[in-house]
């Protein structure tokens, strides 16, 4: 069994078809083993009221996509006791707190975070942490 960490971006192609969303379904079987920080809920009603607002989809379909996570095997983690190297991390690499929840999930965990945020992969695929990064069409 592969175990990966899913940011909110690859969560939300699972519910909402964009690009790449094709890829992010794949990880949706019983051979993977999948993680995120339970804030990963907050991101992703983040990024469904950005849907809402630009009219990609109805609220009544952003209202039944967090149930729907719910029901999917996302084994959530507390961010509490992360919060520490969650911090170091962004300020040595100089990126948001919130991805280096996801990234430091991986570290512990020694596997990858499989993301669709171009910008936070590209910053970081050169660095100590890049074989604990996946760009989502780099899924094996």
């Amino acid at each position: 069994m592969s175990r990966y960490v899913v940011d909110a971006n690859v969560v939300a192609k699972w519910f909402i078809p964009e690009e790449y969303a094709d890829m992010a379904l794949r990880l949706l079987n019983e051979s993977h083993e999948l993680l995120a920080p339970d804030y990963v809920l907050a991101e992703l009603g983040n990024i469904l009221w950005k849907k809402i607002m630009l009219g990609d989809i109805s609220q009544a379909e952003a209202q039944s996509i967090l149930p729907a996570f719910r029901l999917l095997s996302v084994q959530l983690h507390p961010i509490e006791s992360r919060l520490g190297q969650a911090l170091e991390m962004a300020a040595n690499f100089q990126r948001s707190i919130y991805d280096c929840f996801y990234l430091t999930l991986a570290v512990e965990y020694q596997c990858q975070m499989i993301t669709a945020d171009r910008k936070f992969y590209n910053a970081l695929q050169s660095s100590s942490l890049a074989a604990h990064l996946c760009w989502i069409e780099d899924l094996p």
